[in-house]
Formats: C-alpha cells, structure tokens, sequence
C-alpha cells in the first residue's frame, strides 16, 4: 500500500503507526491550505516583506531569494517560514488583488478559456432581457466590429408579409423605421406619434425603382428594346399632378412634360419641353411595343386597371436605355 494519495501527496495513515495524529494533522494541513485556493498575488518572483500569516502566493518566473527555484508553486507562509506545494494540472486559484481566476495547464498558471455561449435563453447586459427582447443592451454605444476584412449585420424574417427592419425610438416611442415592412420593398417611414407612419421612401423589389410617396420622387433607369414598350404603377395620390423628365442616353433626346387630371378618368399631358420637337408622342391605354407611330417614343397612361400605369413605348429603331426623373403629388 502506498504511504500517500495519488492527487494531492497527502500521508496516510500505517497499520500500528505511532503518534496517528502527526500524519492525520499533516493532511490536515495540506487540505488546509490548497483546497478552496485564494492567493494574494500572481506576480511577485521575490517574497514579500512581512507577509501576514497564512498568506498564500503564486510564485512567479525566475524567483529568487527563499522562493528561488519554486517557480509556478503555492507558496504558504505560516510559523515563520514558506512552505511550497506543487500544482497539478486543473486546479483553480482565486486572486484575491485582482478577482481574476487562473488554471494551472500543467506548465503555467492562464486565464481559463470561457465555454460558448450557445442556446442562452435571454442575454443582459447592464439590463435585463425579456421574451420579446431577448438581447438587451444599455450603453453609451455598442461596437459592432470586424474579424478579417469586413462585417455584415443580418436581419432575416420568414416570409415577405413579415417584418425586418430598424425601429428607431424616442421614449420607446417609434419615430422613424427603415426596413422591409409587409413586403420585400426596402421602405424608409417616419412617425410623429408612434402611430401614424408615413412612407418617406420605397426601393421597389422588382425593379430598383424609388418612390418618394409624400412628396415625391420617382428615379428609374430601364433598357427598353425596340418596337417594346416598358410600364410602371404612377405612385403618386388621385388626381394627379406629375411632373416626369425623360432622357434617352446617349442619343441627346430630352422630354419634360406634366401629367394632371383624375386618373381614373380623362388625363392631359403638358409638353413642356421636347427635343427634338416632335419625337414624344402623347396616347391614352396601355401600349404593346407598336401601338404609337415609328421613330418616336409614345407616352402613355391607363386608367383602366385598379393600379393606373405609365406607359413608354420605344419605337425609335434601336434598343435604348431611358432615365426616368418623376416628382408629383
């Protein structure tokens, strides 16, 4: 039988020993002092000037003096002298000048490595968290930084009639969201009460097109092939009051016109300004492609739909792209 345990050295206790309580006190002793293990520094390499009794250290690389040779050891200062235990790999040690914990890895006392978080039901930092907001954080600014070149921020909804935006608040008051709402057009609103929201600004998903609803812009620029005609919803309120600059790049033909009237009745087109003089053609329906005469661009508007269109036909011979400018009321 071996005169001592396997982790920690301690003695034990022999068949007929004499004087059992040296042995017995002697564990005690080294329990006493490794078990539940708080040292007062981490740092020192020579010991220091009157150490309060029991005083426990670590001590650091190339220590000299009575600590010279007992590198990474617990040294415990008791009676008068240092008594210096050796430590094995996975015992913790608190450090009562800093609050730190440290492990011993078998060569060096380092800082554990903290588990993932995974599956953490509510995170709280400075605040609490709650079922509908299970990240919660309070600071003055919170950093989002990069690991390598770049960084993206993800926010995913299910399905398009979802919502994933950014609410922006005023007393946990919403004034202003920028995100997809209800749909997958990227949409800018603003609030004044928390109640009423009004749309700012639409990127149209299918197109790329931008809206300015209340008030109001419409930018697009569309490839349209020859003998083809290219159609968009007029965004703006019944009845109308459109002001549209159209460009054909590259070729130097400009339109400005208007658009007033009830669109869901009679409109009336106002040229404005047309070069060269007699290249924009004014219609009323829909358009196929060849519907208005040749070498000319035909604009436009049906009524007959619940949605009322814009329609350019092109029919100038060549495919061309258009640039569309559109602000009405």
């Amino acid at each position: 039988m071996s005169d001592q345990s396997q982790i920690l050295s301690m003695p034990y206790i022999q068949p007929a020993q004499a004087q059992k309580h040296v042995t017995h006190n002697e564990a005690l002793f080294l329990l006493d002092a490794v078990v539940q293990l708080a040292v007062e520094d981490v740092t020192l390499t020579t010991p220091p000037s009157g150490p309060a009794p029991n005083a426990r250290y670590i001590v650091g690389a190339s220590a000299t003096g009575d600590w010279a040779g007992h590198d990474n050891k617990v040294a415990l200062y008791t009676n008068g002298a240092w008594t210096f235990f050796v430590p094995v790999a996975g015992w913790h040690a608190d450090v009562l000048s800093t609050g730190e914990t440290l492990r011993f890895d078998g060569n060096d006392w380092v800082s554990p490595t903290s588990a993932p978080l995974q599956n953490v039901d509510h995170v709280g930092i400075n605040a609490t968290a709650d079922n509908t907001n299970r990240l919660t954080v309070a600071a003055d600014a919170t950093l989002l930084t990069n690991d390598g070149d770049g960084h993206q921020l993800k926010v995913n909804k299910a399905a398009p009639a979802d919502t994933a935006s950014l609410l922006f608040q005023t007393g946990y008051s919403g004034r202003a969201e920028m995100g997809t709402t209800g749909d997958d057009d990227f949409t800018i609103k603003v609030s004044d009460d928390g109640s009423t929201y009004r749309e700012a600004m639409v990127v149209e998903a299918d197109t790329g097109a931008v809206q300015m609803p209340q008030g109001q812009c419409y930018f697009e620029d569309v490839f349209i092939m020859n003998d083809t005609s290219f159609n968009m919803p007029i965004p703006f309120s019944d009845p109308a009051r459109i002001l549209m600059w159209l460009s054909v790049n590259f070729i130097g033909r400009f339109y400005l016109f208007s658009i007033t009237g009830n669109l869901s009745g009679a409109n009336n087109f106002g040229p404005m300004f047309i070069s060269p003089p007699g290249s924009l053609k004014f219609h009323g329906g829909p358009l196929n492609g060849t519907t208005g005469p040749a070498n000319a661009i035909n604009i436009s508007v049906d009524t007959t739909t619940a949605t009322k269109r814009l329609y350019i036909e092109n029919r100038l011979g060549t495919n061309r792209f258009f640039t569309l400018s559109t602000m009405g009321k």
